[in-house]
C-alpha cells in the first residue's frame, strides 16, 4: 500500500528538487524564526533594562517616599510644638500687651523728656554761641585797649605808691605830734606846777606880812 504522499510518477530528481525547495523554505523559516529569536532576546535584553531602571525609580521613590514620610513627621512634630508654643503665646498675650501699654507709656514720657532734653540742650547751644561771641568780642576790645591798660595799671602802680608814701608820710607827721603833743603837756605841766608853786608863795609871804603886822 502506498502512502498518502507517495506519487508513483515522481522521479527522484524532482523528489530531490522537492526536498531542496522544503529545505530552504525551512531555512527561511528558520531564518525569520531566528531574527524574531534575536528581536525577542533585543527585546528582553530591553524590557530587562527598562526593569532595572524601574526598580531602581521604585527604589528611589522608595526613598524618596521615607525621606518625604521623615520630613512629615517632622513638620507634624514642628506643627504641634508650634501649636503649644502658640498656646502658650496665647497665655502670654495679656501680659505682653500690659507691658506694650507700659513700654508704650514710658516711650512718650522718654519722647517727652527728650524732647525737653533737645530743647535745653539747643537753648545751652544756642548760648554757648552767644557767650563765645562775647568772649571773641571781649578778647578782640582787650586786645584793642590792651595799651590803655597797660597805661591804667602803671598810673594805679604809681597811685599805690603815693598812697604808700603819704601813709608813710602820716604816720611820721602823726608820731611827730604825738611827740609834740607830750613836750606840749610836759610843758603846760610844767608852767601849772610852776603857777601853783608862785601862788603857794605868795600866799605863804602874804600871810608872812600879816603876822608881822599883827
Amino acid at each position: 500500500m502506498m502512502g498518502e504522499g507517495d506519487n508513483p510518477s515522481v522521479t527522484p530528481e524532482d523528489r530531490i528538487r522537492q526536498l531542496e525547495q522544503q529545505a530552504k523554505t525551512d531555512e527561511e523559516a528558520l531564518q525569520k524564526m531566528l531574527l524574531a529569536y534575536k528581536s525577542a532576546e533585543a527585546d528582553l535584553e530591553k524590557m530587562n533594562t527598562e526593569i532595572e531602571v524601574l526598580n531602581q525609580d521604585i527604589v528611589d521613590k522608595e526613598q524618596s517616599k521615607e525621606a518625604l514620610d521623615n520630613l512629615l513627621r517632622n513638620i507634624r512634630r514642628e506643627k504641634d510644638e508650634m501649636e503649644v508654643k502658640l498656646a502658650q503665646a496665647d497665655t502670654k498675650i495679656p501680659y505682653l500687651e500690659n507691658e506694650l501699654d507700659k513700654t508704650k507709656e514710658m516711650l512718650t514720657r522718654e519722647e517727652a523728656r527728650t524732647g525737653r532734653i533737645m530743647e535745653v540742650a539747643e537753648e545751652i547751644h544756642d548760648e554757648n554761641k552767644s557767650a563765645q561771641a562775647e568772649l571773641v568780642a571781649r578778647d578782640d576790645w582787650y586786645v584793642q585797649h590792651m595799651q590803655v591798660f597797660e597805661d591804667l595799671s602803671k598810673a594805679m602802680q604809681t597811685r599805690f605808691e603815693m598812697i604808700d608814701r603819704a601813709v608813710a608820710a602820716s604816720k611820721e607827721m602823726a608820731a611827730q605830734t604825738d611827740t609834740f603833743r607830750e613836750m606840749r603837756e610836759s610843758v603846760i605841766v610844767a608852767i601849772k606846777e610852776k603857777e601853783e608853786q608862785a601862788s603857794e608863795e605868795e600866799a605863804a609871804e602874804e600871810k608872812s606880812a600879816e603876822e608881822d603886822e599883827g
